[in-house]
């Protein structure tokens, strides 16, 4: 019998409700998630918290970079109305959707099960490697320590793209706790962009292929125990995927949403999906699995 993937939901639920919310979170966990991913930045007054982009127009009522903002500032802001879905009462009140690493960590402890946290690094940070010391101090303040990578029933683990901040992990986080993630970078597609022109284009898929290289070449040599591509690049990169699981690494695909994406996941042998709809995901290897 095969056994199924992991599923971690991709900043939460985060198809049913605003991405990195308190609401997406609950709703991953009722859905039977596996794990949960969040992003971390950190704010000016050194909270770690759970946003993607650096800066807030997309995701809040507020503007600017996140890391300009202290804590307080940011409670101010409304995180959740902008994906145009009400959130159930149970899940928090507008004021409670932002996140802190500690709270998300409070919420999966009160799940009462298992359940896996993948924790990626935001860069490039104006607050440099502050940013994992940081992270690695609120764990260990619950009593994380590297080898088992465990805060109670919740096992975590480390993401970047960024490659010095994985070899800056995996100086003291063992590498199986740790995920190196590789995007696929077209550097003609960045070229031609309408939205960089052509040499702002260029110089920017330039400086992104050589992050691509970087994060190969640490999982060539296996410094990382996850790998973490996108699900366009497990496609597009069949050989080096198969040489990949063959070393012994585990995969780590984003963000697999499609039905024929998680069929071909499954035919790979891919053991962990990241999803914004995890309760449809699972329902769907429940059903191709038995």
């Amino acid at each position: 019998m095969t056994t199924r993937p992991l599923v971690y939901a991709h900043r939460g639920a985060s198809a049913r409700f605003a991405e990195h919310t308190r609401a997406a979170y609950l709703q991953a966990l009722a859905d039977g998630a596996d794990g949960v991913e969040c992003d971390v930045h950190l704010t000016r007054d050194q909270h770690l918290v759970l946003l993607h982009d650096p800066n807030l127009d997309r995701t809040s009522s507020g503007t600017g970079p996140v890391a300009e903002r202290t804590l307080a500032q940011l409670r101010e802001l409304d995180f959740s109305s902008w994906k145009g879905v009400r959130v159930p009462d149970e899940f928090g009140a507008q004021s409670q959707q932002l996140l802190t690493l500690p709270e998300l960590l409070d919420l999966l402890a009160a799940s009462g099960r298992e359940v896996g946290l993948a924790i990626e690094l935001k860069h490039p940070s104006p607050y440099r490697r502050a940013l994992e010391d940081r992270v690695l101090e609120a764990l260990r303040s619950r009593g994380w320590e590297p080898e088992s990578s465990r805060v109670g029933s919740i096992q975590i683990s480390f993401m970047s793209f960024d490659a010095e901040a994985i070899e800056y992990l995996l100086a003291s986080v063992p590498a199986r706790h740790v995920c190196m993630l590789v995007d696929d970078v077209s550097v003609e597609e960045l070229r031609q962009s309408a939205a960089l022109g052509a040499l702002t284009g260029g110089a920017v898929a330039n400086v992104l292929k050589a992050a691509q290289l970087d994060a190969e070449a640490i999982l060539d040599e296996g410094r990382a125990g996850i790998a973490g591509p996108g699900i366009r690049y497990v496609r597009d990169h069949p050989n080096r995927v198969r040489a990949w699981l063959e070393a012994g690494l585990t995969f780590r695909v984003w963000t697999v949403d499609a039905p024929e994406d998680v069929e071909h996941c499954l035919a790979v042998g891919i053991q962990q999906i990241t999803t914004n709809r995890p309760a449809e995901v699972l329902a769907q290897l429940g059903a191709a699995l038995g």
